[in-house]
């Protein structure tokens, strides 16, 4: 079967969507990935993928929506794929309603977090949910990353047999490293005995670094790493004025590691992984994060509050509540007993529910791709 897998850019691809390419290609499905190509674009490439480069855009803008509809339905008319499978709120509109346009026999979505449940403006949460209502009438297969969000998604009636699927990440390459832990520390001259709270994540307002950075202030004992970028695609507020005043009162304690590649080793060599975001899908940082056997702390919203139990995996905290969440960092901080014993809970829940293989059966039972 020739499949196309359509989203936002080349990051969503390599980090969210590499691993099912790899299993429909591995059963035999000749697979391309169709999204806006950039400096990741190389890795999937290297991989034997043909990526090809559309015109999608990350952001409510009619003129450049219609633009990458006309490129899709040209695309799907050439090539002829016999399922369109589209990722993320405004490409997942774009290639549905082009797939639909073009005559694609199937057409599938994975909703990574709805939009038009995302704080905004009224307006726009309008706008989301009429286009998502009516891209899910011509939806085939509609899947979520979140339990919540499919009963939503069935509960509104925006697709009745909307399915979650979750996410899921490799747990032998996330898993405590005492080796990559002591290389990691010594490089970066970190003690041993210091805690190290970590943060992996874009640059962006909804992640909740303002908030974090502020919490950090009462929690003296540690250092924060912040890992991640803002890619060129990201909008919104910018956040180097926060970053910049908290390097002035937190000094050495904040750490900018930007972009890396080495996720699993920086993990293992922290103490605590926190996400304060406002809103999300279902985080694979989480679920990196859990494997690693780190206890989690973040916003109790949906996507996290089914991932973490509180006071069992980690600590759940209101959104946008720096003070809640410095309270809770405080409390790992103070107790190395108690981040090991919600760190090898984590594990063993991640284990369980949140394996990429377990995920990949999931979803390509949903797709009816298993064979």
């Amino acid at each position: 079967m020739k499949i196309f897998e359509v989203t936002n850019s080349d990051f969503a691809l390599v980090h969210f969507i590499a691993p099912l390419m790899r299993a429909l290609r591995a059963r035999g499905h000749e697979v391309a990935g169709v999204a806006p190509t950039g400096p990741l674009s190389a890795d999937l490439e290297a991989e034997g993928f043909r990526l090809i480069d559309a015109p999608l855009v990350r952001r409510i803008a009619p003129l450049a929506h219609l633009r990458a509809f006309r490129a899709l339905l040209d695309l799907f008319r050439r090539e002829r794929p016999e399922l369109v499978h589209a990722h993320m709120p405004i490409s997942g509109w774009v290639g549905r309603f082009a797939a639909r346009a073009a005559g694609v026999p199937r057409i599938a979505y994975t909703a990574h977090g709805l939009l038009f449940l995302q704080p905004g403006p009224l307006w726009r949460r309008v706008v989301a949910f009429v286009l998502e209502w009516i891209a899910g009438q011509m939806t085939d297969l509609y899947l979520t990353v979140s339990e919540e969000e499919a009963a939503i998604v069935r509960r509104l009636r925006i697709h009745r047999g909307a399915v979650a699927v979750g996410n899921g990440r490799d747990p032998a390459r996330f898993a405590p490293d005492p080796e990559a832990r002591r290389a990691v520390r010594e490089a970066l001259g970190v003690p041993e005995a210091r805690p190290v709270v970590i943060i992996v994540s874009r640059l962006v307002r909804h992640k909740g670094h303002v908030e974090l950075l502020q919490a950090m202030e009462s929690v003296p004992e540690a250092e924060l790493w912040v890992v991640g970028e803002r890619l060129p695609s990201d909008h919104g507020e910018d956040l180097e004025p926060h970053f910049a005043r908290a390097a002035a009162r937190l000094g050495p304690r904040l750490r900018r590691l930007g972009y890396r590649r080495d996720i699993p080793a920086l993990l293992a060599a922290a103490d605590i992984f926190v996400l304060p975001s406002h809103f999300e899908g279902l985080p694979m940082s989480v679920i990196e994060a859990m494997l690693c056997a780190l206890p989690v702390v973040a916003s109790s919203i949906r996507g996290p509050r089914e991932q973490v139990i509180d006071g069992v995996t980690g600590l759940l905290v209101p959104r946008r509540d720096a003070k809640a969440l410095a309270a809770a960092l405080g409390r790992l901080v103070a107790s190395p007993a108690l981040r090991r014993q919600m760190g090898e809970a984590g594990r063993a829940r991640a284990l369980e529910a949140y394996t990429v293989e377990i995920v990949l059966a999931r979803t390509l039972d949903a797709l009816g791709l298993a064979r």
